[in-house]
């Protein structure tokens, strides 16, 4: 498992001098509790890999908060980056096998929301056009 990220690259509000909490649930949301980080993971999980796919995501995220989260991700050892084109550089991005051990949370996430949210539903599979 890769070191954890410092302070900087967690985005919270821990100083660089250790986490804000010995806290494993604190710890965890400072690298990945905030909406958006949690929406890219969803869409790795279901195969997106490239910055285009996830700004067509439903969620609609901003292309300078993607490109925050996505370094974030990669800081933290969650995500890989691996170009694909040299001119532009341009990357795909792959989950880490610790970036992978969060597809039970995300899925226990989903499971939730189908069974308290009224109105949601479950995404389809990009790959498969399957429900997930």
């Amino acid at each position: 498992m890769p070191p954890a990220p410092d302070a900087a690259a967690r985005g919270s509000g821990s100083s660089k001098a250790g986490p804000r909490s010995p806290c494993p649930v604190a710890g965890a949301l400072d690298l990945v509790g905030d909406r958006w980080t949690l929406l890219i993971l969803r869409d790795l999980l279901r195969g997106k890999s490239r910055y285009g796919q996830f700004l067509a995501s439903p969620a609609g995220s901003s292309t300078n908060l993607l490109a925050d989260r996505l370094q974030r991700l990669e800081q933290a050892g969650l995500v890989t980056a691996v170009p694909y084109s040299q001119h532009p550089v341009r990357m795909d991005y792959c989950l880490t096998p610790a970036g992978r051990a969060l597809s039970p949370v995300v899925d226990a996430l989903a499971a939730w929301g189908l069974a308290h949210l009224p109105g949601t539903r479950a995404l389809l599979a990009p790959e498969t056009g399957a429900d997930n």
